[in-house]
């Protein structure tokens, strides 16, 4: 049974900062906003903290958890960097988690990596995160704040609609920018790169500049290894149609460019607004009392790719839906 909460929001200031790093010592659970979405946080190095974030997502155990960290010195007490890429040159801190193996000493709750070798690994950006883990001395694991399988939250207001009353606190930070999760990207052991998950950062381009070329084409993979890896995700609850010019009349459209809708992606057609918009606007078409959601073409390009990914899995049939 999930415990109930009494679930306390406070601006994400020195004040409030402070009050959610006591909470996250004593082993409670806070959202935290960073450059993609607010992060359901506990201490990763306590069992009971990490169980608490699956028992209020309602997140099934084989989903591994990112681990959330200051920068890469920190992550490499965690993590096997090996001949991998120098993280000095990759896009950190920012909307890039990497996944590599896990040092066999690291400690971390065994749930974080849901038993696999490998870990994945990120630092973020955002300012208010960013303090947070300046003041504690030890990492987080975050995945989005929002229950397991539905729309991730780019707001305190979204994260209470889905947790309130599972949660101790949420840190108010307003709107999240990027509005889309990272990307992940792994590293395997004889030095190539493999794309988890599209995101904010275009790891095509990041891995053209390191080697020439592009990454390979992405499969669909049966092992889960990262978050956003389940063929159902983010749904809002109601039936998703995309790639719509013309929508019928029990759908709620949901525009971008020169394609008008009840709200838009982006009017301007332009790929890295209609990423900061697009939970905002699924929350909206969620309870708009019309049964069914109609989606503007999205171009797959930059972010436009992860845009298309978190469209096609909304869309996803619900049975297809194993948890998040």
């Amino acid at each position: 049974m999930v415990r109930k909460y009494v679930t306390e929001t406070v601006l994400a200031d020195a004040t409030g900062i402070a009050r959610a790093a006591r909470i996250l010592r004593d082993g409670g659970l806070v959202a935290v906003p960073t450059e993609t979405v607010y992060g359901l946080a506990a201490r990763a190095d306590d069992e009971a903290a990490v169980a608490r974030i699956f028992e209020a997502k309602g997140r099934p155990s084989f989903n591994p958890l990112i681990v959330h960290v200051r920068d890469a010195k920190q992550a490499a007490q965690y993590a096997e960097w090996g001949d991998n890429a120098d993280l000095a040159t990759l896009p950190w801190p920012g909307p890039l988690t990497i996944v590599v193996p896990a040092l066999p000493e690291a400690v971390l709750a065994p749930a974080v990596t849901a038993g696999l070798p490998t870990v994945a690994v990120r630092a973020p950006a955002h300012p208010v995160m960013r303090q947070l883990l300046s003041q504690i001395d030890f990492p987080l694991a975050a995945p989005s704040a929002n229950r397991s399988g539905f729309i991730s939250p780019t707001s305190a207001e979204h994260v209470l609609a889905s947790l309130d009353g599972r949660i101790d606190l949420v840190l108010d930070g307003g709107p999240t920018q990027a509005g889309v999760e990272s990307s992940i990207l792994a590293l395997r052991e004889d030095g190539s790169w493999e794309e988890l998950r599209a995101g904010p950062v275009d790891l095509d381009a990041l891995h053209r500049h390191y080697f020439g070329i592009g990454l390979p084409l992405r499969e669909e993979r049966k092992t889960l290894e990262a978050p956003g890896q389940l063929a159902s995700h983010y749904s809002p609850g109601k039936p998703v149609r995309l790639g719509v010019t013309d929508p019928a009349p029990d759908e709620i459209m949901i525009g971008f460019g020169p394609v008008a809708g009840d709200v838009t992606l982006s009017l301007s057609g332009e790929v890295k607004e209609a990423a900061s918009n697009l939970y905002a606007c699924l929350h909206l078409a969620a309870v708009s009392d019309k049964p069914r959601i109609a989606v503007a073409p999205v171009p797959e390009k930059g972010v436009g790719r992860a845009i298309n990914d978190r469209l096609r899995r909304a869309a996803a049939p619900a049975d297809q839906r194993r948890g998040s």
